[in-house]
């Protein structure tokens, strides 16, 4: 895996102006585009997309600053239309447009090339298995919220809130297969996994297809499949948030297996009255590789 990022790396330089054809590349390296936009953006810690602009606002300011070519022909040959579409992007990532930063010689955000090493420390090792499971349904009370990365969503706990006691209750009941207890799913994330996309949040149980379905509740259609179980416990979310972002840099590139489409779970097994503290398990697709 660290060598598929680093040659999608080199790939970004090689056809900077040019939109990279990122699904023909994953086919190539034996992975694919979810698996391989997912890892890049938990290492690099942005999305592939983003990296891509700053790393073509870092060599357009360049040409900028030398002033050997006009405006105009510096944006084409970056891959932009017009001006106006050069200069958004080149403020976004310089802070000022090109027309400034050529006058004034700044200011200038640079965007170094990445190059993914692999550190292996194996100090604290990780509570995973993996678990073969046939089709079932995810069901309970969905809605869309946006990505946070880190500490409490608060979307979601307004979600969550809003429930009344009696509905945990209900969909506990309801509840006959594995993962067991309620349930915290997040359907459709946006491969790039960028802060603020949108995704969907179900709180609820998972259910054997078999089961009935209640008319008045969202149900998520789960294939079969294996998934990686990792158990995390400790500070909530924080604990959590550690290990799932572990799972990217520690657990898939020494592993054989990848991410494959589908809901990322969380179940909680224990937690304190006030749920500063809690004892989870993180439910995650995965295919071999």
């Amino acid at each position: 895996m660290i060598s598929a990022l680093n040659q999608l790396v080199e790939l970004v330089e090689e056809y900077l102006a040019e939109d990279l054809d990122v699904r023909a590349l994953a086919g190539t390296l034996g992975t694919t585009e979810y698996h391989l936009r997912r890892m890049f953006s938990s290492l690099a810690g942005m999305p592939l997309s983003e990296y891509v602009r700053r790393r073509r606002m870092t060599v357009a300011a360049a040409d900028v600053i030398r002033g050997e070519a006009d405006l105009l022909s510096i944006a084409v040959r970056h891959g932009y239309g017009s001006n106006e579409a050069f200069a958004r992007a080149f403020r976004a990532v310089h802070g000022a447009g090109p027309g400034d930063v050529r006058r004034d010689g700044g200011p200038l955000r640079t965007q170094p090339q990445l190059r993914f090493r692999l550190t292996v420390e194996g100090s604290i090792p990780m509570e995973t298995r993996l678990v073969v499971r046939p089709a079932f349904r995810l069901v309970g009370h969905a809605t869309r919220v946006p990505l946070i990365h880190q500490g409490v969503n608060p979307h979601i706990q307004a979600h969550i809130a809003a429930l009344p006691p009696e509905e945990h209750l209900r969909l506990k009941a309801l509840g006959d297969t594995d993962p067991a207890g309620l349930l915290q799913v997040s359907d459709g994330l946006d491969p790039d996994a960028t802060e603020g996309s949108e995704l969907t949040y179900l709180h609820g149980v998972a259910m054997d297809r078999a089961t009935p379905l209640p008319a008045d509740l969202d149900a998520i259609e789960v294939p079969d499949g294996t998934w990686a179980v990792f158990r995390t416990s400790g500070p909530h979310p924080q604990a959590l948030q550690t290990t799932w972002a572990a799972t990217a840099t520690d657990w898939f590139p020494s592993n054989p297996w990848r991410l494959r489409q589908g809901p990322s779970i969380v179940a909680t097994l224990d937690r304190a009255p006030d749920f500063t503290t809690a004892t989870c398990e993180l439910w995650l697709p995965v295919e071999p590789v």
